[in-house]
């Protein structure tokens, strides 16, 4: 289970960020002022830290640039509610991987989130063979079957479930899906994500209408469930 460490003084926003973060199976810390957040980012074990730039006692900006000169290259999404680019860019350049603006769609915040740490390398372990439900899949052999018959899936489809099952639980862009799965020389429309989708679900799930396995998450992507 990945840590993340949210360093906010908002009551409101710290709350609905612990809230919807735990739903999404991390595990969360928290830090209602700056130098609080900057101790736990130096004693804990974290994966991405959530830093507001308006902190008591020291500032999102001023942590990020001491956690950098010490050497911490735990990822940081700053989150900011001034609107100048320069304050942006400023954050950009102390060593934070990301920004989003308040107020944010938590949708977003998510998917930056998962993009933040797989580009760490800190999820998206390789997997040979995984099971769910009735249905066992052998991505070594590129073979699959339901209920022990076998499912023909095309080699697209084995890499669109496996790296939905690499991110289980988390939500998934189709910008993503699109980078890891097509790459960027052969970029099709996003709409093809979904049709691979809506393909695997009538090959693996007992009630496609109904999905227990790859849920929609509006306005984003995907998510895989076991």
């Amino acid at each position: 289970m990945k840590r993340i460490l949210i360093v906010e003084d908002d009551p409101a926003i710290l709350k609905g960020l612990a809230t919807t973060l735990k739903g999404e199976h991390f595990e969360v810390l928290t830090a209602t002022d700056g130098e609080e957040g900057y101790q736990m980012a130096q004693r804990e074990n974290i994966d991405l830290i959530i830093l507001d730039v308006m902190l008591p006692r020291k500032n999102g900006q001023d942590i990020c640039r001491d956690l950098r000169k010490e050497g911490n290259q735990t990822p940081i999404l700053m989150l900011t509610s001034k609107k100048k680019e320069t304050d942006e860019v400023l954050g950009l350049e102390l060593g934070a991987d990301d920004y989003v603006t308040k107020p944010f769609s938590i949708h977003k915040l998510l998917a930056r989130i998962n993009a933040l740490l797989r580009r760490k390398g800190v999820i998206a372990k390789d997997i040979e063979a995984y099971s769910f439900g009735n249905v066992q899949v052998d991505f070594k052999k590129m073979e699959a079957s339901k209920n022990g018959k076998p499912l023909k899936l095309t080699a697209r489809e084995f890499k669109v479930l496996k790296f939905l099952i690499q991110h289980e639980r988390e939500a998934v862009t189709r910008d993503m899906l699109l980078d890891e799965v097509w790459g960027y020389e052969s970029y099709p429309d996003t709409r093809t994500v979904d049709n691979f989708i809506l393909s695997l679900r009538k090959k693996i799930e007992d009630d496609p209408s109904n999905p227990t396995h790859l849920l929609t998450i509006p306005t984003v992507g995907y998510k895989f469930v076991k």
